[in-house]
């Protein structure tokens, strides 16, 4: 069971309200409980749900930090949905939307067809696992094991692939608080946690590939001091948690 945890850091460190966490630990807490009383596919149907979470907070990423492309990602949507998903104010807004349509998305992040298509197998072994079928699909640890592995090479896949809107995000949160003077708090740590990780969903994975984010060619910009002391906040703080979290 201890791979299954790994999923946990491909989600977000902090939620924009209560209601949304407690969702997110409501999942965590019928996994674990239907994992380990046998009932394994139970235990899939909850881990399914926290998956479909981590793509519902990638595409969130991609609509806050590339909006056009998002806006062009609707194409072919209904104008009610068009507008439905333009206004949203929460990740989970897209549960609205047939999980196979949502999915579609990820071709903004350069997801072929064959990466889409092994996400929606996924979404179809959910299906099959939730009607009433007469057919016990995961009966045994060892298979339910088998597919969260598979589970989470899906997730690494698409975490890879959201790469460069991570990067993004970061550029522009370095760019609009680099003036301690001037933005929501003047402690670096603070604006870190608020506005970076609060405000954009971030994970622990998403918070690696800011780490790995080198400010340098940033150094043209006024006030470059400002964004090397935002990175070096990140970098004290959030990797000794990393390492702490990996030991």
């Amino acid at each position: 069971m201890d791979e299954t945890a790994e999923l946990a850091n491909y989600l977000p460190l902090s939620f924009k309200t209560p209601k949304e966490q407690e969702y997110i630990e409501f999942l965590w807490d019928v996994f674990e409980t239907n994992y380990t009383h046998g009932k394994y596919q139970f235990a899939f149907i909850a881990y399914h749900m926290l998956t479909m979470s981590f793509v519902y907070f990638n595409i969130w990423q991609i609509k806050q930090t590339e909006p056009k492309d998002f806006a062009m990602g609707l194409i072919g949507f209904g104008k009610n949905i068009e507008k439905s998903l333009l206004d949203a104010t929460s990740p989970f807004v897209f549960s609205t939307v047939n999980e196979r349509s949502i999915l579609r998305f990820l071709k903004l992040i350069a997801c072929d067809n064959s990466k889409i298509g092994t996400c929606a197998k996924l979404v179809d072994h959910r299906n099959q696992s939730a009607h009433p079928n007469g057919n016990i699909f995961y009966s045994t640890e060892a298979a339910l094991d088998i597919k969260i592995t598979e589970i989470l090479r899906v997730v690494a896949e698409i975490q890879t692939h959201s790469k460069p809107v991570i990067e993004q995000c970061y550029r522009e949160f370095l760019v609009q608080s680099r003036d301690a003077e001037e933005r929501e708090y003047p402690d670096a740590a603070n604006q870190i946690r608020e506005v970076l990780i609060h405000g954009n969903y971030l994970s622990q994975k998403d918070i690696e590939i800011c780490l790995g984010f080198d400010p340098e060619p940033l150094a043209d910009r006024p006030r470059i001091e400002g964004m090397q002391e935002l990175h070096a906040a990140l970098a004290e703080t959030y990797k000794a948690e990393y390492a702490n979290s990996a030991a």
